[in-house]
């Protein structure tokens, strides 16, 4: 592996969080149900016209400026023509000739080092549909047809997989804190082919390339990578040929296969969209896009350390769920202290969604629900051990905090005459404890009244009153 230079290049289709279709008024939604999300242009039915749709060039705007690209002002697409039965058309809209954006970067840090990663082009295209091989048959699902999608392709200035993963992880979160999509692999709206080729080191002409496409998750594009690193270095020095080919990742086998030999360029036959005129995007228009653009999560980094005082690993953390991280801010629009809420958003609040293996804007936890709950802990109302339990239950139904507190008594006790009835009673119960350890051990005197008390009020009294009336007790004994 060491005689050789690694050249990979990355090419990601991102499916737009649109409402509806790039080109088609129908509805966009992966959990549909099959064939229901459909119209003229999902089917190729005669005489259906393409309308662009005008957040799915925002959305593509935003990416550009978040991938520090050239935005190109002219819009301008083309046609893509292939027969395929997921593309009932014969030919896809995309952009070949003049992308939307161009000549961009993103930065990621391997290893302590920064690099600047060069990507190439980011263009706006549609969907194909799905389709499902089952035994003999083909089923085909045309919900996805027309959906808009960008790709973005870097030029080939990768070394190893742990680039390409630093590259990903940095290029998902940009576009899923810019809102342009959720970016999920396993719903297949962040999708990964990879381009490697090998070449001896000194040499400036490349090695060829071979593609592995539709990589499904971080952890297969390493595992291909690194896979197909091995195979091409032990080809190379056996004097064996690479061939030029397209492969998938078997994750049975944990190998790379062969889907097929690129033995010549496909003729896309490429010439300009004749259904949509070129579109002058004003720069107005353009600048208000990028200007009305969410914070970044870079952006948020900074101000949870240097503003929220969380460590660089809390911020990393909270940063790295999206709806966690828009919980957690709406908790501080509400006054709630950051590092609290943080603590208790990873500790109580996660688990309950690890239980219940839901992501937070599936669950009953509100952020004007547990601004209430911290309110009232720091009001003395309710102690830390009522707030797991409030959590706990509010994960599991879904009542207001006032009745969950009256239905399971979870009411710190702060009645200074009961407290101190029931620690002079203590007193009373432990006189000589106290006699032998007030003078030379008064901590003990102390820890074991406190202790006492707790567990004869199931945990439930004002520790700050507690201790008020326990220490003037203590001094009368002295």
């Amino acid at each position: 592996m060491n005689n050789f230079e690694v050249v990979i290049g990355i090419e990601n289709h991102v499916e737009l969080k649109t409402m509806s279709k790039m080109f088609a008024s129908s509805q966009v939604n992966f959990n549909s149900i099959q064939n229901t999300n459909i119209d003229a242009m999902a089917l190729a039915l005669p005489g259906a016209l393409p309308t662009v749709n005008k957040k799915g060039v925002e959305l593509a705007i935003l990416a550009c400026n978040g991938l520090n690209m050239k935005i190109d002002s002219l819009l301008r697409f083309d046609r893509k023509s292939y027969f395929y039965s997921d593309l009932p058309k014969g030919f896809q809209i995309t952009q070949n000739f003049y992308p939307i954006g161009k000549d961009g970067f993103l930065e990621i840090n391997v290893n302590g080092k920064t690099k600047r990663v060069q990507i190439e082009r980011l263009h706006i295209e549609e969907d194909t549909a799905k389709q499902t091989h089952k035994g003999d048959l083909t089923y085909i699902d045309y919900n996805r047809s027309g959906d808009g999608l960008v790709e973005i392709v870097t030029k080939p200035v990768l070394r190893s997989a742990d680039e390409v993963i630093a590259y990903l992880e940095e290029l998902r979160e940009t576009l899923l804190f810019l809102g342009i999509s959720d970016v999920k692999m396993n719903e297949g709206s962040l999708r990964c082919d990879v381009n490697i080729s090998l070449r001896p080191y000194g040499y400036k002409e490349f090695g060829t390339k071979v593609e592995i496409k539709n990589l499904n998750s971080f952890n297969n594009v390493r595992k291909a990578i690194e896979f197909e690193i091995k195979k091409q270095t032990s080809m190379l020095l056996k004097n064996e040929p690479i061939l030029s080919e397209t492969k998938r990742f078997d994750e049975a086998s944990q190998e790379t296969k062969v889907m097929r030999l690129k033995d010549t360029s496909v003729d896309y036959k490429y010439f300009e969209e004749p259904n949509i005129t070129p579109i002058r995007l004003e720069e107005e228009f353009i600048n208000q896009v990028i200007e009305n653009a969410p914070e970044l999560a870079k952006e948020k980094r900074k101000k949870y350390v240097f503003s929220y005082k969380l460590s660089e690993k809390d911020a990393n953390q909270i940063l790295s769920n999206y709806e966690l991280t828009m919980f957690f801010e709406e908790l501080i629009k509400l006054n709630i202290d950051p590092k609290k809420a943080y603590n208790l958003i990873t500790s109580d609040i996660q688990a309950s969604l690890n239980t219940h293996n839901i992501e937070i804007k599936e669950s009953n936890f509100t952020p004007s629900k547990i601004a209430d709950v911290m309110n009232r802990l720091d009001r003395g109302k309710i102690s830390s051990k009522h707030v797991k339990a409030i959590v706990t239950i509010l994960g599991d139904h879904n009542k207001s905090i006032s009745s969950i507190i009256e239905e399971n008594n979870l009411k710190v006790i702060s009645d200074p005459k009961f407290i101190e009835d029931i620690i002079v009673r203590l007193a009373k119960d432990n006189q000589e404890m106290i006699q032998e350890n007030i003078h030379t051990r008064p901590e003990r005197v102390e820890k074991t009244l406190m202790g006492q008390l707790m567990k004869e009020t199931g945990g439930n009294v004002s520790l700050v009153v507690a201790n008020e009336i326990l220490l003037k007790l203590l001094k009368s004994f002295k």
